[in-house]
């Protein structure tokens, strides 16, 4: 598929942005392709976990400058129509989502990178929101995404002062789960996302869904929407198998149904 690559590993589904020549910057057709990709992947009941990247020597440049004008005069809408997808497949994916950066996640590649459910960092990687060195304000979710990982006020101070943040940086903010010698970063991701397809993973994706919930949710009402999904889930196989395993005091086998 033309601008995303797509592999597989046992029950490890693959996605590497490959328009390495501009470091992955963002086109309509670029992110077609990853919506597109994540969509095959997941229709495969075999996969039960994802890794994201971009090839060559950056994660994601931000927006392709040159492929604005394919967005239309209607901006809000044309990015709506070509982006939104591809942010939306990967926030609401049916199975965990690592995202492994390599060297540089600007702009939109930052906000990108947030949309997984966790990162894993090569020791090059940096993190750059660049929105305000131009005159603009922060876009593709990153005002929602950003502050919900790091807080309020280390998410003003990314924004407004674009200052550079090294993986070491986002590391210890919280933004990023590890990081690791460049060399090593697809081993890390790969373990990382081997552990979450080894796990029950409609419990594991619903888990995603009520915390994303609880920012807008009364602790009442969140209190009974736990419980209710919790009703749903207990008659999973997964669950069943998680409650013979403990009473069996034996390591449970998921199966992701």
């Amino acid at each position: 598929m033309a601008g995303v690559k797509r592999t597989r590993d046992g029950a490890v589904g693959v996605l590497m942005l490959d328009e390495p020549a501009s470091l992955n910057a963002m086109t309509p057709d670029l992110l077609g392709a990853l919506a597109d990709a994540v969509a095959a992947m997941t229709g495969d009941d075999g996969i039960r976990a994802l890794v994201l990247t971009g090839e060559g020597r950056g994660f994601c440049s931000g927006q392709n400058l040159k492929a604005s004008e394919a967005l239309g005069e209607d901006i809000a809408a044309g990015v709506m129509r070509f982006y939104w997808p591809a942010f939306k497949a990967l926030r609401e994916c049916r199975v965990p989502v690592v995202v492994a950066v390599n060297g540089v996640a600007a702009g939109g590649g930052f906000s990108l990178a947030m949309a997984g459910d966790m990162i894993v960092a090569a020791r090059s990687a940096s993190f750059i929101q660049v929105f305000s060195r131009i005159g603009l304000v922060p876009d593709l979710g990153s005002t929602w995404l950003l502050p919900r990982l790091v807080g309020r006020q280390r998410a003003l101070e990314l924004m407004l002062l674009n200052e550079p943040l090294t993986a070491e940086a986002a590391h210890q903010m919280g933004l990023v789960r590890k990081v690791v010698d460049d060399a090593r970063l697809m081993e890390e991701a790969m373990r990382l996302a081997q552990r979450l397809a080894d796990g029950p993973t409609r419990a594991l994706v619903a888990t995603r869904a009520l915390l994303e919930e609880s920012e807008h949710a009364s602790y009442e009402a969140q209190f009974r929407r736990e419980i209710e999904l919790q009703a749903s889930i207990r008659k999973s196989a997964d669950a069943l198998e998680g409650r013979n395993a403990f009473v069996e005091k034996r390591k449970a086998k998921f199966t992701g149904r």
